[in-house]
């Protein structure tokens, strides 16, 4: 399938770093004076950045996309472009804790018979002074579910978060992060979460999430194709799309469905409509 990434021209970027706050993912960092794409992983393709380059030195390239394969990717785009580069992209798998990915760079290394700055072990000191770019509200966690504890008025919480993972809004997520393999997706319009009460017990205990609106958000094209590449290279189990009785919300499952036709693999797909009032309407596995 296709995937949209960033190219950056050395010849016109001035290493002027204006790009940087507008990659939400952190995926460009300035290294040797030019801005760089230390990450494809995380590159979502959505462009955010261009808009910030004053010298027209940044675009986005459509190409086939095979499986995501981080040794592939530290030898042909990583290592060549030096030690200073190396750090940083060591750095952003760490940040995002995708501990396999690390590992298999850092194979590529002793593979190679030479050494490389995370070896022995990840830790932040051995790439201090390297961190990600971009908005650290979307800097990508999996953290577990909450298992309760003291409120701030100090009673017990009742309803403790069952979200695992950040960021969650369609636009953010990489298709391809470790939270994702093997998960049952709930893909929830935005609505839902104020309409339902005990949301998290009743829809979110036990998945992984994506909120997104089908009809304010812009980029439809861009969530069809990252919910392909969850279907397929993502290795998703199931999906369950939570939408509002409204219309509106039926583009939803119009975007599930064409997603499903673009993927390779099929899985099992689930629909709840839920009420103004927050009540479930109906409930079913459907056929796409």
């Amino acid at each position: 399938m296709q995937r949209q990434i960033i190219t950056i021209d050395e010849a016109l970027c001035t290493g002027c770093g204006d790009c940087i706050p507008g990659c939400p993912e952190g995926a460009l960092q300035v290294i040797d004076g030019k801005a760089r794409l230390v990450s494809d992983l995380f590159c979502d393709g959505l462009g955010a950045c261009i808009g910030h380059c004053p010298t027209g030195a940044m675009r986005v390239e459509g190409r086939e996309a095979l499986l995501y394969d981080e040794k592939r990717v530290m030898r042909e785009h990583i290592m060549p472009k030096g030690h200073n580069v190396i750090k940083a992209h060591l750095q952003h798998l760490l940040d995002h804790g995708e501990d396999g990915y690390l590992a298999e760079a850092l194979e590529c290394f002793r593979e190679a018979g030479i050494p490389a700055p995370l070896d022995g072990g990840p830790s932040h000191a051995a790439v201090a002074g390297h961190g990600g770019g971009g908005c650290p509200g979307s800097k990508t966690m999996a953290f577990g579910s909450v298992a309760g504890g003291a409120s701030p008025s100090g009673g017990v919480l009742d309803a403790p978060s069952e979200l695992t993972q950040w960021p969650v809004q369609l636009h953010l997520v990489s298709p391809l992060v470790s939270y994702f393999k093997g998960s049952d997706l709930l893909l929830a319009a935005d609505c839902t979460a104020f309409a339902v009460g005990d949301f998290h017990n009743r829809f979110l205990r036990g998945k992984s999430l994506a909120v997104a609106c089908p009809k304010l958000d812009s980029g439809i094209d861009i969530y069809i194709e990252k919910l392909a590449a969850m279907i397929d290279e993502g290795g998703l189990n199931t999906i369950t799309a939570l939408v509002m009785e409204v219309p509106c919300c039926n583009g939803l499952m119009t975007i599930v469905q064409r997603a499903f036709q673009a993927s390779s693999r099929k899985v099992p797909v689930k629909k709840i409509v839920i009420g103004v009032k927050g009540d479930t309407l109906s409930e079913a596995w459907v056929e796409l």
